[in-house]
């Protein structure tokens, strides 16, 4: 009886995994059809190789892998991210030689093993020159020996599962540069192309029979949409399977008609334009996800001789001397503006309290951002007080008319009020207001501020040429974010006319800060991220720039939409896993 009581209660257990399985694989490829909205023209190719344009690689990101990807959690390069090959990898003494070893248990979806010979075909056909890829810039010279801009030497594969890149120096921001050619079938590829590589662009729409992802078989229609189906071979899923059916990418004239037809049901997911934020985020049976966009607004100030621009460096890496802004040549002025403008009220202003205020130049979603780093708080009591030592005084009792410097002021002359250009680009709503709002505060301490809404050519042609008082403007960064910012605060993008350092900001600490940062041994992620917080430190009390805020991104999804579970700037990262009920 006891064996008998052991066989029946094995016979169940086999019964319920068969139920179990039986359900699982009734599910698959049933989650129904995601529909998102392309506002942009169709893809100009389905080659990953030469995709220039983010409709293209919104596609293409669904078919071919990366070599590294970034965990969305965390957004930074990290091994073993689902739908990407790297497993681990490690640096060299010398900091140039990064070896990168792959997951040696995926195939393409016609049962032929990923390895490394797929990126190597994707290297050798980039760094040839002889494709339209815009990858090239990875590479530090092309085949032809034709300089390219990067910092690659070489790469190599010495074996099926290992590539190793070497680079012509340390410089830890450089890492990103590796995953910048996707992963091919190489036996596909070979077969069509060779080692004709110019060829790649001879059929740039060509729908590709080979790949590897959530998804496969292209059906384009031109302007009208392109559609890809569920790949349950793809191994990387979230429950053991595809669940959505289809992905399409509807093509939608404008942002009007996208949230509309996302109101009315028609499309499945979606992201939202600023104004219509507010009002999607009421609606019934909506999802939304909010987060700070990938950028943030800012004031610069320029720090030199706005009459005399000159270079940061001269041609042998010396520093030159540039003069000083009579105004904003002293770091007490700058801090003094600060405590002088409201961020939190432009914030409810301006973007109806969907914002968040910026105090360096990180924004909440980088991995270096400081959430214990502090702003300069709105008090117009202390900004008066840094204005009085930094040698700017009331002389005649009139609130009407601005503060002038005294002989304390170290550099403008005695006499000279406390009047100064604000520019920005004509158009730019959400600026004007910025400049107006700063305006009308500054004026509230005894600073005049003559504000220009101005042709955006015209105000980038002021601003490289370093010939202004002081500038609204915008950064938009990458991703994933390089926490490098020698480009905008070091002298050497101090050039007049092309650079982007054009506050001319220089400081021996913070140039030394980022390069270690870009130098430290194996590019350990948390003892950089230590490195550009000290950084960004220094940046928020020195003040090139006063940082405003980043405006909130929003996605949302229709409330029926299973397992919708985004990150900030990763809302489809386990898009296998969605589904549709009706």
């Amino acid at each position: 009886m006891k064996h008998f009581g052991k066989l029946v209660l094995v016979v169940v257990v086999l019964a319920l995994l068969s139920l179990s399985v039986v359900s699982v694989m009734a599910q698959a490829g049933e989650g129904g059809i995601l529909i998102t909205d392309n506002i942009g023209d169709d893809p100009a190719t389905f080659n990953p190789l030469t995709c220039n344009d983010t409709v293209c690689s919104l596609v293409t990101g669904w078919l071919y892998p990366s070599i590294i990807a970034n965990d969305p959690a965390t957004a930074s390069p990290a091994p073993m991210v689902p739908g990407a090959l790297a497993e681990s990898w490690s640096y060299d003494d010398s900091g140039t030689v990064l070896t990168i070893n792959l997951r040696q248990n995926l195939a393409w979806n016609d049962g032929t093993p990923i390895t490394a010979a797929d990126y190597m075909w994707s290297v050798t056909a980039v760094k040839s020159g002889l494709t339209s890829s815009p990858r090239t810039s990875m590479f530090m010279t092309l085949d032809d020996g034709t300089p390219a801009g990067g910092n690659i030497v070489n790469i190599e594969a010495p074996d099926d599962y290992t590539v190793v890149v070497t680079f012509d120096h340390p410089d830890c921001s450089s890492f990103n540069d590796v995953n910048d050619v996707p992963m091919v079938p190489a036996h596909i590829f070979t077969e069509l192309y060779g080692t004709d590589y110019a060829s790649l662009d001879a059929d740039p729409l060509a729908i590709p029979t080979v790949t590897f992802g959530p998804f496969k078989d292209i059906d384009f229609s031109p302007n009208e949409r392109v559609s890809l189906i569920a790949d349950q071979t793809y191994p990387d899923t979230v429950l053991g399977y595809v669940s959505p059916s289809e992905w399409v990418y509807k093509s939608v004239p404008d942002t009007t008609i996208s949230v509309e037809q996302f109101l009315a049901g028609e499309i499945t997911y979606t992201g939202v334009p600023a104004e219509r934020q507010a009002e999607v985020a009421v609606a019934e049976g909506i999802q939304t996800f909010e987060f700070s966009q990938n950028g943030f607004q800012y004031m610069g100030f320029n720090l030199a001789d706005p009459t005399n621009p000159q270079n940061g460096l001269d041609e042998e890496g010396n520093v030159i001397d540039q003069g000083h802004h009579p105004i904003f040549g002293d770091v007490r002025v700058r801090q003094a503006i600060a405590h002088a403008i409201d961020i939190d009220a432009m914030i409810q202003g301006i973007l109806d309290g969907r914002g968040t205020r910026i105090n360096t130049h990180t924004i909440p979603t980088s991995w270096t951002y400081d959430p214990n780093l502090a702003g300069f708080s709105y008090d117009q009591a202390a900004a008066l007080a840094l204005l009085a030592e930094a040698g700017w005084v009331d002389d005649d009792n009139d609130p009407s008319t601005p503060l002038v410097a005294t002989e304390d002021a170290l550099y403008a002359e005695a006499g000279t009020p406390l009047e100064f250009t604000l520019q920005t680009n004509a158009g730019n709503l959400a600026r004007e207001r910025i400049g107006q709002t700063i305006q009308s505060q500054l004026a509230e301490i005894g600073i005049k501020v003559n504000f220009e809404a101005i042709e955006f050519g015209t105000l980038v042609d002021i601003l490289t040429g370093q010939t202004f008082d002081a500038i609204i403007i915008g950064w938009s960064l990458a991703l994933p974010v390089d926490p490098d910012l020698a480009w905008a605060y070091g002298p050497e993008g101090d050039l007049v006319g092309a650079g982007f350092a054009f506050t001319s900001y220089n400081n021996p600490v913070f140039n030394d800060l980022m390069e270690q940062g870009k130098t430290i041994p194996g590019c350990d992620i948390e003892a950089r991220k230590a490195i550009y917080q000290e950084a960004n430190a220094i940046l928020a009390n020195d003040l090139p720039y006063v940082y405003l805020y980043a405006a909130n991104v929003m996605y949302a999804a229709q409330g029926n939409v299973e397992n919708w579970d985004p990150y900030p700037n990763f809302q489809q990262w386990n898009i296998d896993a969605w589904s549709v009920n009706d």
